[in-house]
């Protein structure tokens, strides 16, 4: 089966945030070979693209802290209560390198193990449309549009679209367009792990 996912599963992996143990299966069973994990080329520039604004937001913040901090140290009260802080302002940007180390090192093993869907002229223009029928955001009407263009006409092949934009995507219109494809909606990755593993069971789709 088409596992389609966007740039909330690279992070997910990334930032090992809630459910990056579901991410990681499924990445596993594609893998194995038990699942075709299949990602819009946007959604592998997007996540450096958060990263890359985060790294400024806590540059900041790391910045204000120690002008704040200089300044509290050169008050008597308060000077040796501020042991240690100075640390703790640094692991604002040791945090930021970590996780760009591990963004660069799960992308590395993602292009070995999906496929990937070109952004192309085709696909831009039809991010236009979708982004007007559904109210999408650019962004998110730029990966719908990915996924549309990829899935098999006739929806011989079973498959499943994870995300976390349920706001977003979760919409009827749009869970019963993926229908027509048999395509599958699902925006929670543990639950797409339970659904992926199910299907892969039943043997190949």
């Amino acid at each position: 089966m088409n596992v389609y996912v966007e740039s909330n599963f690279v992070l997910e992996l990334a930032l090992v945030q809630e459910e990056h143990t579901s991410c990681e299966e499924i990445l596993r069973l594609s893998e194995r070979g038990n699942a075709r994990l299949v990602i819009p080329a946007y959604s592998f520039a997007e996540p450096y693209e958060t990263l890359v604004r985060r790294r400024g937001q806590r540059k900041r913040l790391k910045d204000n802290l120690d002008e704040e901090l200089k300044q509290l140290s050169r008050t008597a009260t308060y000077s040796q209560r501020l042991s240690g802080f100075e640390d703790l302002t640094k692991v604002l940007i040791d945090s930021a390198d970590g996780q760009d180390k591990r963004l660069a090192q799960l992308r590395a093993r993602l292009l070995k193990a999906v496929e990937v869907i070109p952004l192309d002229v085709s696909i831009l223009a039809a991010a236009t449309r979708y982004r007007a029928r559904h109210d999408l955001s650019s962004q998110d009407s730029l990966v719908y549009a990915s996924v549309l263009s990829h899935l098999p006409p006739s929806g011989a092949r079973e498959s499943c679209f994870l995300n976390k934009n349920s706001k977003d995507f979760d919409d009827p219109d749009i869970v019963a367009e993926l229908k027509q494809y048999n395509c599958k909606l699902m925006p929670r990755f543990d639950d797409g792990h339970r659904y992926i593993r199910a299907v892969a069971a039943r043997g190949p789709s």
